[in-house]
């Protein structure tokens, strides 16, 4: 079903179907398009997210095609939740998917929370244009063997989250080499509550710079 250029589909996992929808570029496309990660399947995180919403918005108001997709075991995709292995071989096949359905055009991977931590994994393993990150799990999940991918890459963390320590998430970002573009939000907290205009915002700026 297509609505407003967006497309239900079910894409072929390692696991079984992958539940997804397409979001196609409006205005001028670029010759890019992205996949977009969402939070935890254990707490709730589905492709409806806000932010993940939020994130696939605003790549395609740029003219980049998106994919939101869930996870193995979330919502209509088959298999059980893998500690994140399992999800970035999900990743990447939502990612051939798409090389497939927009050829020629080159990836952007993003994610918010766990689906930052799956984003990074899988921008470590294939050539990517650009990553974006919103409030990486640092202190969760284990970051200490993930390096800075060779691609531009922005991290969104607002300063008041209540599921990540900011201070962590920034110093980890300190540590990178290259450094990433890190955007620090004030008053925000995990979920960007009444702040995603802001979040939206900074994605469209990232783009924008080329």
């Amino acid at each position: 079903m297509t609505i407003e250029g967006r497309e239900n589909l079910a894409i072929p996992g390692p696991t079984g179907v992958l539940e997804a929808i397409a979001h196609e570029a409006e205005g001028t496309a670029q010759p890019l398009y992205a996949i977009v990660c969402h939070p935890h399947p254990l707490y709730g995180g589905t492709l409806d997210n806000k932010v993940v919403y939020t994130l696939a918005r605003a790549l395609q108001t740029s003219g980049v095609a998106a994919l939101r997709f869930n996870f193995r075991g979330v919502g209509a995709s088959a298999g059980s939740y893998d500690e994140g292995a399992g999800e970035t071989r999900d990743a990447a096949a939502v990612a051939d998917f798409g090389a497939a359905r927009w050829p020629g055009r080159r990836l952007i991977l993003a994610g918010f929370s766990f689906g930052a931590f799956v984003a990074l994994r899988l921008a470590l393993a294939r050539d990517t244009a650009r990553l974006i990150t919103v409030a990486p799990p640092v202190g969760r999940f284990d970051f200490s063997e993930l390096r800075a991918p060779a691609c531009p890459w922005l991290v969104v963390q607002g300063d008041a989250d209540d599921v990540v320590d900011p201070n962590a998430v920034i110093a980890w970002v300190m540590r990178q080499d290259p450094k990433p573009e890190l955007r620090v939000v004030p008053g925000v907290g995990h979920f960007f509550h009444g702040h995603l205009a802001e979040l939206r915002d900074a994605v469209i700026e990232t783009l924008r710079s080329g």
